[in-house]
């Protein structure tokens, strides 16, 4: 078995496409209609991607508490340094738990925590 994609739903697929594409650095694979009022994206290289759908049928806000995905860098001071720059708000500062590892956090624009992570 092998893992493929997480799907996230998005409030807004704009706003999403640039936030994984320039804060994260995901390629756009490809965007699609997916039915009425529904838009799909895929982003990532490699096996494993991310699926964006926006459902503008879905009146229910969503809420992506609970839901962190993380992405691996290498320099967590540089990242940081750009999201900062990009007026994005780090959520948890850098937190460091074992000489291996170090990582931050911030929120997607649906309110999904997103990990940096620089392994050491």
């Amino acid at each position: 078995m092998k893992f493929l994609w997480t799907t996230l739903q998005v409030r807004d697929m704009d706003k999403s496409l640039s936030f994984y594409q320039e804060i994260v650095g995901l390629k756009l694979n490809h965007r699609q209609l997916a039915g009425p009022g529904i838009e799909m994206a895929f982003l990532g290289e490699g096996d494993t991607q991310i699926e964006l759908i926006c459902n503008k049928n879905n009146s229910k806000a969503f809420n992506g508490e609970g839901i962190t995905i993380g992405f691996k860098v290498d320099s967590l001071e540089e990242t940081m340094k750009i999201i900062r720059e990009k007026g994005i708000i780090v959520t948890k500062e850098i937190f460091i738990p074992n000489p291996h590892v170090k990582f931050f956090f911030v929120n997607d624009p649906n309110s999904f925590q997103v990990q940096f992570v620089e392994q050491m």
